[in-house]
């Protein structure tokens, strides 16, 4: 049974007048950043930095990608009140040893301040990636795809975008103030919007496509939603480099317009006669 949704997304812009070079009064669009606290069980767990366009989907992605629910039906309900700042998340049997799970906290590299509960790394040998593959004119499309949405950046900037494809053909879009908030919120979507399957929506066939750079925490959250192909219009650090590779996961970086690197598992491509990136 899936948990009952409040559905309080809130404006992603706010109108503000500026100054231009010549001095002159100009009104422009900002991305309206809001705080977010997340109670589970009347538990503070963490604030979240938010544009608040899906928080319901952010708090639902937060906990998966976190390990500390394994499925959506764990929760009995996520309320959202934007007057309060608050989510309040009601499981329905508790989660076992929160305090203890909770109590090792990374900072991460996150536009905005994230974090991440518990080791990164520990439990890597547990993920097992499908045989997901792509074509370089695909790819090509899902570029195209990404250059011709409509989006809070184009309008007011200062914002990360990510989506979820299938081959070209994009499932969902969303943008953050931080990548891994944008990322989390596909997680939660995939639970929620198609749990007729365990486990939600399918990952081993899709591609996540990210404005911001792959970091381990994003080769991770990948992984961890059974997704094998990232794009990035950015890089790839060096950590997010070696987890891709043990995973086997291809990680494509800096692709704009027909122009990309392939970092690892090129295979995952299918471009002849590429050469092992150490994938």
């Amino acid at each position: 049974m899936l948990p009952q949704l409040t559905r309080a997304s809130a404006p992603l812009t706010e109108r503000v007048t500026a100054l231009d070079e010549h001095g002159q009064a100009v009104e422009v669009s900002i991305p309206a950043e809001r705080a977010l606290t997340v109670y589970v069980d009347k538990r503070e767990l963490v604030t979240l930095m938010t544009l608040g366009a899906h928080p319901e989907w952010l708090v639902l992605g937060y906990l998966r990608n976190q390990r500390l629910v394994a499925s959506a039906d764990e929760l009995a309900s996520i309320t959202v009140d934007w007057d309060s700042g608050a989510a309040a998340v009601r499981t329905r049997q508790g989660i076992a040893d929160l305090a203890a799970r909770t109590r090792q906290r990374t900072v991460t590299t996150g536009c905005g301040p994230g974090s991440v509960f518990g080791d990164l790394m520990a439990e890597l040998d547990d993920i097992r990636l499908g045989a997901g593959r792509l074509g370089q004119d695909q790819l090509y499309g899902l570029l195209n795809a990404i250059r011709l949405q409509e989006s809070t950046y184009k309008s007011a900037g200062s914002v990360h975008g990510c989506a979820l494809f299938e081959r070209e053909r994009m499932l969902i879009f969303v943008e953050d103030v931080g990548r891994h908030n944008a990322i989390d919120t596909i997680a939660g979507w995939m639970w929620l919007e198609h749990s007729g399957a365990p486990g939600g929506l399918r990952g081993d066939d899709k591609v996540f496509y990210t404005t911001g750079r792959l970091t381990s925490e994003m080769v991770i959250k990948a992984a961890q939603m059974g997704v094998p192909i990232v794009v990035s219009r950015s890089g790839i650090t060096q950590m997010g480099l070696q987890v891709a590779r043990q995973l086997g996961l291809c990680a494509v970086g800096r692709a704009v317009n027909r122009r990309f690197l392939c970092f690892s598992a090129p295979e995952r491509l299918g471009l002849s006669g590429a050469a092992d990136a150490g994938g």
